[in-house]
This record gives structure tokens, C-alpha cells and sequence, in this order.
């Protein structure tokens, strides 16, 4: 089976500190705030394996596809021969159009 490498852009990488903020803010919890960021890495660490999930969105981007992760974050990546790009980590509702960039 094929593996593919996955790559964090910087702007998913922030992304995944202000999810940690926010859930830390509101859980008063780095513990709980750290295991949800944790959860979401492992969730998008499956990608490696089976890249090819998630709805396609071409009219937004070539090739973007998305894939929720419990009810409230949205990961936005695209799949490359050798690896898969996680674009965007958007939580509660954030806005698609911002990665078109």
C-alpha cells in the first residue's frame, strides 16, 4: 500500500495553535485543549494511508477536498503523488474562501 507524506501548511499549522487557544480558553484546560489539537493531528495522520476522502471542492480549488473531524473542524487538503497537503484546519464555521491562497 502506498504511503503518502503529510505536510502542514504554515497557515494550517496556526490554525491548529488558534484551535488550541480557543478550546483552552473556553475549557480553562491546556489538557483538554492539547488533546483535542492531539486528536485532530492523529485524525489527519490517516491520510497517509488513505488519502482519498472527504468531498471534493474543485469549484474552490483544483483538486481540494474536504473532510469534517467531529462536527466542529473542517480539514481542507489536496493529494499529490507523494504527499498529501493539509491546506487549511477551520473550526466552528470558518470560511472556505480563505484557502484559495
Amino acid at each position: 500500500m502506498k504511503r503518502h507524506h503529510i505536510r502542514l501548511t504554515d497557515e494550517a499549522e496556526l490554525d491548529l495553535a488558534r484551535i488550541y487557544a480557543f478550546v483552552r480558553k473556553k475549557s480553562a484546560s491546556a489538557v483538554v485543549a492539547r488533546e483535542y489539537v492531539a486528536r485532530i493531528r492523529t485524525f489527519v495522520g490517516g491520510f497517509e494511508t488513505y488519502p482519498e476522502r472527504g468531498s471534493l471542492r474543485e469549484h474552490i480549488r483544483p483538486g481540494l477536498r474536504v473532510i469534517g473531524f467531529e462536527r466542529r473542524v473542517s480539514v481542507a487538503f489536496v493529494v499529490e503523488p507523494t504527499e498529501v497537503v493539509i491546506i487549511r484546519i477551520l473550526y466552528a464555521g470558518q470560511r472556505f474562501a480563505s484557502v484559495e491562497s
